[in-house]
């Protein structure tokens, strides 16, 4: 179970800092996509620095079991913060967000039954 977990685990933190940098680089899309849900301007770099957090807890969680489950923790509920915004706007473009809480939930199991 290690392993599937290092796996999803790396990859969701390499797809979160992805993210992440499109928040503080304002990437024309994810301005796009933060605007048509209400997002203010200045939260933008804030919620890039949460995914961070969230992608270094994970990659740290490979070492330390209790941290890689406590950022899968909190990507889920970053993500399913996003994913009300969305359904709060009517916008129907919430594919990735739904992806981002798959892998964060595939990553918190596989983590717990590894440790």
């Amino acid at each position: 179970m290690f392993i599937a977990f290092a796996v999803i685990g790396i990859l969701l933190a390499l797809a979160l800092t992805a993210s992440a940098v499109g928040d503080i680089t304002r990437a024309e899309a994810i301005v796009a996509s933060l605007s048509k849900v209400g997002v203010p301007d200045s939260w933008y770099v804030p919620l890039g620095l949460v995914k961070i957090a969230g992608a270094a807890g994970l990659v740290i969680g490979l070492w330390v079991p209790f941290l890689g489950a406590a950022a899968a923790i909190g990507v889920i509920l970053y993500f399913i913060g996003a994913l009300i915004m969305h359904l709060r706007a009517k916008d129907k473009g919430f594919a990735p967000v739904i992806l981002f809480i798959v892998l964060a939930a595939a990553a918190l199991v596989l983590r717990l039954a590894s440790a």
